[in-house]
């Protein structure tokens, strides 16, 4: 009689199964589900801005602000752009996740990897290198803004790497479902920011006191460590998306055009904003009393009214992700009603924050070092305007989200050129050719600006042409 050799136990696998729940469960729990990670990465993310500003402003003063509000302002315009790429790989990475292929989400999710390495090293190092000059005369930024400013936008270009990497590996683990991984990374980079600008911002020790450049190196080494880290984990297993030894690791031209297809509208999206605040900093470089003016946008706009911006850029992230996969399991309904709960979401957020600033704006200033009378003046003055706007942008980003998870990336696009540049640049170059410009006709500009893109991209979802928008086959295991 003879016995057959005892059975070996099964193998742990390598890819975490993705979570039906979204696709399933109760709309409203999906998106939570996705959302508050996301929103709880980026607060504890954009609290290294904020610390950065801090130190930044109490150590070489509202020229140190105002560097640091004009040089990312620049570096957005590209990277953001360079970016778009990860637009594309998160509508085909949410599709698939919603049909199930595992192996089609591994594909799309590496060949974005393949297009961030060949961006930051070829194209974003070297020409951000070169250009910095330029694009900071175009802003108008004043010798001693410029002085502080130089140094580090040169960093935030060598950088890049890091910062592109890490955008694409939480962007893909959040349209596959898994948002926790990704807040998990996003708070060591955050952590180990604030670790690295403590010491190089202020010195300690042998190392001097670095002051913006100081801010920049931080930055781009937490980077650049902790997407080594997550490109180790993709590689290794146990993450929801698995790149293993016998997929196909080769340039797959046709699946880079599908992440374009999708990609290059949001690009250009993301770049109108951004050259739309670029131009905004060249009209407030143009006032009397510009140095100032800059340093409160860059606190109050890009600082403070981030706690507005965070958590409805993660709730758009969530609108996105369980909008694209439940259109990719063919549930466009349950696709409508996570976007309706993104936003309800988001509004609540807004109307705390809005009380807050119409309620301490001179305390929440003085947190950056602002103490100057002319600064808490324009302060006050934003903060206003800002308490509204924070009702329009969580309403305009979290219908966006839901537009561009479902493939509908044109029509964001449209929305932004219209509401970010024709509507408050047109106002501002009319007001200009007639009157001399004050502060705020350039904060009624932003306001007016966020009140389009909301409507627009209320109007564009209920339109329903996402619904037929259909992606490329899927790629068998």
């Amino acid at each position: 009689m003879t016995h057959s050799p005892p059975s070996k136990p099964a193998a742990k696998p390598a890819t975490k199964s993705f979570d039906r729940s979204i696709v399933e469960g109760p709309v409203v729990a999906a998106v939570w589900a996705v959302a508050w990670p996301t929103v709880l990465a980026n607060v504890i993310g954009g609290m290294q801005g904020l610390i950065d500003h801090a130190l930044v402003g109490h150590l070489v003063g509202y020229a140190g602000n105002a560097a640091v509000g004009v040089s990312w302002q620049i570096f957005l315009v590209v990277i953001t752009f360079m970016m778009s790429i990860f637009t594309g790989m998160g509508v085909l990475v949410s599709r698939y996740t919603g049909m199930g292929d595992a192996e089609a989400v591994n594909h799309a999710s590496y060949q974005g990897f393949i297009a961030a390495l060949v961006l930051a090293l070829v194209v974003l190092a070297p020409a951000g290198w070169f250009l910095s000059p330029a694009l900071l005369g175009i802003v108008h930024a004043a010798p001693e803004v410029k002085a502080q400013a130089l140094p580090f936008l040169r960093t935030l270009f060598l950088g890049s790497v890091g910062m592109m990497l890490g955008f694409m590996i939480g962007g893909a683990l959040r349209a596959a479902g898994d948002a926790r991984t990704g807040m998990r990374l996003g708070i060591s980079m955050t952590v180990l920011n604030v670790t690295f600008n403590l010491i190089l911002i202020r010195g300690l020790g042998p190392i001097p006191a670095l002051g913006t450049m100081g801010a920049a190196l931080g930055m781009v080494s937490a980077a650049t460590l902790t997407s080594a880290y997550g490109l180790y984990r993709l590689l290794k297993g146990g993450w929801v998306i698995h790149w293993h030894s016998g997929m196909d690791r080769s340039f797959d031209w046709p699946m880079i055009k599908e992440l374009l297809r999708f990609g290059m509208p949001a690009g250009i999206q993301g770049v109108a904003m951004n050259v739309a605040g670029v131009m905004l900093l060249r009209f407030m470089g143009s006032l009397p009393e510009s140095g100032h003016v800059q340093a409160v946008y860059a606190v109050g706009y890009n600082q403070l009214f981030s706690f507005i911006t965070w958590t409805s850029v993660g709730l758009m992230g969530a609108a996105a992700a369980v909008a694209g996969q439940n259109l990719g399991a063919g549930k466009p309904e349950r696709s409508v009603q996570a976007v309706h709960a993104a936003n309800r979401l988001g509004l609540m957020i807004a109307v705390f924050m809005g009380v807050l600033f119409l309620a301490v704006p001179r305390f929440l200033f003085g947190l950056f070092g602002m103490q100057d009378a002319e600064s808490l003046a324009r302060g006050v003055e934003l903060m206003r305007w800002l308490a509204v706007s924070g009702l329009l942008v969580t309403t305009a980003l979290t219908y966006s989200g839901g537009l561009t998870g479902t493939g509908d990336t044109k029509g964001p696009m449209f929305i932004s050129i219209i509401s970010q540049i024709v509507i408050p640049i047109g106002l501002l170059e009319t007001l200009s050719a007639s009157t001399a410009l004050a502060p705020h006709h350039i904060w009624l500009a932003i306001v007016l600006g966020h009140f389009a893109r909301a409507t627009l991209s209320i109007w564009r979802f209920r339109l329903g042409k996402w619904r037929s928008i259909k992606i490329a086959a899927r790629v068998t295991a």
